[in-house]
């Protein structure tokens, strides 16, 4: 019932999507930073699906060889950037080069993000500086660079790709926690700042739950073996679709899935007993010992990988592959922009004056007329 295909009819009906609208879509671009895997990727394909010209940008080669390659059996025109988020000068670079081949940037993604495992004493103060560098001022440095691209033509959006650990942070990941926690409030702050300005400009902050992707494979982990996402997880095309809903949409921020939902309603109501859940969430429930889990361990928090990851993760099995939140938002929102639209349209027509209700006053008749005057017996 909401499965990707359902994105395309949202596209093309949905009235704030008229800029992006299929029929425009073959010079509409958007950038996806961390696209060589995981939710990058698979966001770079539902694009592709829907005819966008798609940029990719990061650190391993091999990853951006096989990603690009998904999004042009996709039917999408492509083109690549290698590099570090960390680094404004080689990312700015790397956006001027697809800007080059593409044309002029209309979206950008920021979803590149690691995380290390572990109690945060046992984790070595350069790794927990890494984890902030790439998760948090990697998504600034790319917010950085692509409002230098999108101010002079005054329009364009930003996603950024947040968690919905920002809503309560989880035991063993405190960098990764904090990281994302301040990508919400830098996204708060830039979009108050081009409300002031009156800016076109869209920021929106994307906030899913667990998800089955390499990242984990990627994570380093101090736990004694490796890490795993906490339940409900579900499956990246999930997500890459919320991410294309916040897209058309414009909404400042939007949880993906219904778990995120309630986590984060919980988070405001019952911060208590959120807290008393969260704490459960020892070693024992964050590592796995799946012996394919294991074998794919791959960290590269500090170097790329030398292969290509995929979009998928090992624990797919028990992975959800759909979000009925989704789709009820989907609906709901479509239904409330297209009242808004009727609406607007009414509301811009010329006044027209009436008809008269009642009829009009009787004529005398010239002599010889057989009809009777008025008062006649």
């Amino acid at each position: 019932m909401n499965d990707l295909r359902d994105a395309a009819d949202y596209g093309e009906n949905f009235p704030s999507a008229r800029a992006f609208a299929l029929s425009d879509a073959a010079a509409s671009v958007v950038v996806i930073t961390g696209g060589s895997s995981g939710i990058g990727q698979c966001t770079a394909t539902l694009f592709a699906r829907r005819y966008w010209r798609v940029g990719l940008i990061a650190r391993g080669a091999e990853g951006l060889v096989a990603s690009s390659r998904e999004v042009e059996a996709a039917g999408g025109r492509v083109a690549v950037g290698q590099a570090d988020v960390t680094d404004t000068v080689s990312l700015g670079a790397a956006a001027d080069a697809i800007v080059a081949v593409l044309g002029p940037i209309d979206v950008w993604i920021n979803c590149a993000g690691n995380g290390v495992y572990g109690r945060f004493g046992d984790v070595p103060e350069a790794e927990f500086q890494r984890v902030t560098d790439v998760t948090y001022h990697g998504t600034v440095n790319g917010t950085r660079v692509a409002l230098a691209h999108m101010r002079p033509r005054g329009h364009g959006s930003i996603i950024n790709v947040c968690s919905a650990i920002a809503f309560h942070g989880l035991p063993l990941m405190s960098s990764y926690a904090g990281a994302k926690a301040a990508v919400r409030a830098f996204s708060q702050a830039v979009r108050g700042e081009l409300r002031l300005e009156r800016s076109q400009i869209r920021i929106g902050t994307v906030f899913p739950a667990a998800v089955n992707t390499p990242f984990f494979s990627h994570a380093t982990s101090h736990m004694g073996w490796p890490a795993r996402p906490a339940p409900p997880v579900y499956q990246p095309e999930v997500v890459a679709q919320g991410i294309w809903q916040a897209v058309v949409s414009g909404r400042p921020e939007m949880t993906i899935s219904g778990t995120a939902a309630a986590f984060s309603l919980a988070a405001r109501l019952m911060p208590g007993v959120v807290a008393w859940c969260v704490g459960r969430y020892g070693i024992e429930r964050q590592t796995t010992q799946d012996p394919d889990a294991c074998r794919l361990q791959d960290p590269t928090l500090f170097v790329p990988s030398r292969r290509a990851s995929g979009v998928h993760g090992p624990f797919g099995r028990h992975a959800r592959a759909s979000s009925t939140h989704l789709w009820l938002v989907r609906r709901w929102t479509m239904a409330a922009e297209l009242f808004t639209s009727v609406w607007r349209d009414r509301a811009a027509r010329p006044d027209v004056p009436s008809l008269p209700t009642h009829p009009p006053p009787a004529c005398d008749r010239e002599p010889g007329d057989s009809g009777a005057r008025p008062g006649a017996s």
